[in-house]
């Protein structure tokens, strides 16, 4: 993923209708008693349960080789560093007992009843839901990975076991306790002893030997209570019947939409859900800006399409890249030229196993190639043994490079974009050791380009959210000698795509993930960056979203004393712009409260901390530093609850409170610790962004 990255469900008709998991009785514990045959395979899944796109599973070597863990979408209860798990020592004979135990807030994985790992975490029900359905093999419906190895036995129960329990089960005998469901792969036929799961599809070369469930490479499993439930287990290939008739998002933009919708941030207007809702391959070509975003419609994951030619008022175009049109859905990609000029998107082929290259065909960019897969040899011709996933290209002298993301990811070349030269490992070996991040943190969701003198990766880790290094490359790898984040709230600032503008500006996206307003798929502001020669990277908001002001007030030359506070006067509204320029603060503390209510309370802390080196934006801190004796200027943009904050052009923060009330929007400033003076306090109503109609046209 992106998401994986992304672990979440294919979008189809049928699994939209089981509805999402609920918050009931959570706590449950899956157990399956399974051998590996082959480690190589990988990310699969021996036990998934899942409702919709939520799903809770024991998977195999997704995120680490040869390591447990507890799958969940957007791995959202699978704990901060599976990397650190113990490997697996168990040859390709030996049977495991593999559990994981959910009960409270506490998630415990078992192997053979003793503690692999344990954490705390949020839960959700997932056996509640009668429209639930059971994946093996596969990690979950609408993701990868597969399992090489047999399951003897596998069962769900919906309580917390405990250790003394687990281990007196008995593979393909019945317990004291009452499964929820279970297998023992006994005779010809799936059955689900417990009753609750009637119906089974086995697909892609799974199958029943020797009272055991055989998997490999590609094999499924799915069992559910309908057997058109179970349709869904063909990898990649939602349960869709044609013909395809691409649809237009914009075109359902409510003429009047609800008050609590942002006003300038790019979202995605239905129908389906942006889930994910990454940004990817984005160009300047012909005169206008095109980007594409996830999200999910009937056919499966696809990419929405927007164009502009401001980059701040977006028109959509229809849907052309989906899983009726590609083959398989649409994945994580970025944007960029050929030799020849030819605009090129790469992306992940969700389901297929594989990363994809396809050409625009026309000016407007409705009409793309037939995809081609990348096939990387290795040096003496064979199939390297990698991960396919999350892919990036670049141009580099006259030479394409492309990484396949990931932990430590894989890099390779070709000449013609057709043959593909496996180089290995994209990182250097001179990696250095002292790093911030080590050199297996996750790389997903990948942008390398060159700006200033340095070339910039820049990526997400799916449990840290995005970052970026920078760095050269040297004997055909990438060495970085800086790395810093964009996201300090988790990963809530997500998956970032660039582009080059016509005027070679290098502008940014990122989506915002777990922003408590609707729709969903929100991008946030766009991001002009640049390195200069003092190599400090300069984030500003880009300057065509200034022709959005309108009603401009000026406060000018005002002086707060150490403990005082002062309401801006004519700041009003749910979607303004504010613009502060302190002089030389020497306060401990300095800064202003936004979303106030009529009291001045309820509000937003925004807070420079000179001696701390921080900006915080409510409970998200982010590093910045300041020169002595040196002028601060905070842009603060306010679209609803949604707030993003840059100061001094070097730092960037987002932060997107509960919303309490939209008539909560009173700005504060105020001191601590030390007098401030506000030289001009300016600020501006935005129009929106949505003013007239949304759908593409052609001239």
């Amino acid at each position: 993923m992106k998401f994986q990255p992304m672990a979440i469900l294919a979008s189809t008709m049928l699994l939209i209708a089981t509805g999402s998991a609920g918050a009931g009785n959570t706590d449950k514990t899956l157990v399956s008693w399974v051998t590996i045959t082959d480690k190589n395979v990988r990310a699969g899944s021996v036990l998934t349960v899942q409702v919709g796109p939520v799903f809770d599973g024991i998977i195999w070597a997704e995120r680490a080789p040869g390591k447990w863990m507890a799958g969940s979408n957007a791995f959202a209860r699978t704990g901060k560093n599976p990397q650190s798990f113990p490997p697996e020592t168990a040859d390709k004979k030996t049977v495991l007992q593999m559990a994981i135990v959910y009960k409270g807030d506490q998630i415990s994985i078992r192997r053979n009843g003793e503690t692999y790992a344990s954490y705390k975490t949020g839960k959700v029900d997932l056996l509640g839901n009668k429209n639930n359905l059971v994946v093996f093999g596969l990690r979950h419906i609408g993701g990868d990975g597969s399992i090489g190895g047999t399951i003897d036995d596998a069962r769900i129960y919906n309580k917390a076991l405990t250790a003394d329990e687990l281990k007196s089960l008995t593979p393909n005998k019945a317990s004291p306790i009452k499964p929820y469901a279970w297998w023992d792969f006994q005779g010809d036929k799936v059955v689900d002893r417990a009753g609750r799961y009637p119906h089974s599809n086995l697909s892609g070369g799974a199958k029943l030997a020797d009272g055991k469930l055989v998997l490999g490479k590609g094999g499924v499993l799915v069992c559910a209570a309908t057997k058109e439930a179970t349709k869904v287990s063909r990898r990649g290939q939602p349960v869709f019947t044609g013909p395809y008739v691409p649809e237009t998002p914009g075109a359902g933009w409510p003429a009047k939409p609800p008050k609590e919708w942002l006003t300038f941030h790019l979202v995605h207007p239905g129908p389906g859900r942006a889930m994910p809702g990454d940004p990817n391959p984005a160009f300047f070509y012909k005169g206008r800006y095109h980007m594409h975003y996830i999200y999910r419609n009937r056919t499966g994951f696809v990419f929405a399409h927007v164009s502009s030619t401001d980059m701040v008022h977006w028109k959509w175009h229809p849907t052309v890249l989906a899983p009726p049109t590609t083959g398989h859905g649409m994945f994580s990609g970025t944007g960029f030229f050929s030799k020849e000029g030819k605009a090129v998107m790469i992306y992940h082929g969700q389901g297929s196993g594989r990363n994809w290259l396809a050409y625009a065909r026309d000016e407007t960019m409705d009409k793309w190639s037939k995809p081609e897969a990348i096939e990387p040899k290795t040096a003496d011709g064979k199939a390297p043994r990698m991960r396919h996933w999350d892919p990036d290209c670049w141009l580099n002298g006259k030479t394409y490079y492309a990484l396949s993301g990931g932990g430590d990811p894989e890099l390779m070349k070709s000449d013609d974009l057709k043959n593909w030269t496996h180089l290995g490992k994209l990182l250097h070996k001179d990696y250095p050791k002292k790093f911030p991040i080590t050199r297996k943190e996750d790389i997903s969701c990948a942008n390398t380009f060159k700006i200033g003198n340095k070339w910039m990766l820049l990526c997400i880790s799916h449990r840290l959210g995005c970052r970026y290094y920078l760095g050269d490359f040297k004997d055909e790898k990438y060495l970085p000698d800086f790395h810093a984040m964009m996201s300090w709230n988790g990963n809530q600032f997500f998956a970032p795509e660039s582009m080059l503008t016509k005027d070679g500006r290098r502008v940014m996206w990122a989506w915002l993930l777990r922003v408590p307003v609707a729709p969903d798929g929100i991008q946030s502001l766009p991001r002009e960056l640049e390195l200069p020669k003092d190599g400090v990277l300069r984030i500003r908001p880009l300057r065509e979203l200034e022709t959005l002001r309108y009603e401009e007030k000026i406060e000018k030359n005002i002086t707060l004393a150490a403990g005082e506070t002062r309401r801006l006067k004519h700041v009003a509204g749910d979607a303004v712009e504010l613009k502060l320029e302190f002089k030389a603060p020497k306060a401990k503390e300095f800064g202003l409260d936004v979303l106030c209510d009529k009291n001045g309370k309820s509000g937003l802390r925004i807070v420079v901390n000179p001696g701390k080196k921080t900006l915080k934006v409510g409970p998200v801190t982010a590093p910045f530093v300041l020169k002595d004796g040196e002028d601060v200027t905070l842009r603060v943009f306010v679209d609803k609850n949604l707030v993003e904050v840059f100061a001094n052009d070097r730092q960037a923060v987002m932060n997107a409170p509960k919303l309490v009330s939209l008539d909560n929007t009173g700005a504060i400033l105020f001191s601590q610790g030390g007098d401030i003076k506000v030289e001009s306090a300016s600020s501006w109503k935005m129009k929106s962004v949505y003013e007239g109609p949304l759908v593409f046209k052609k001239k």
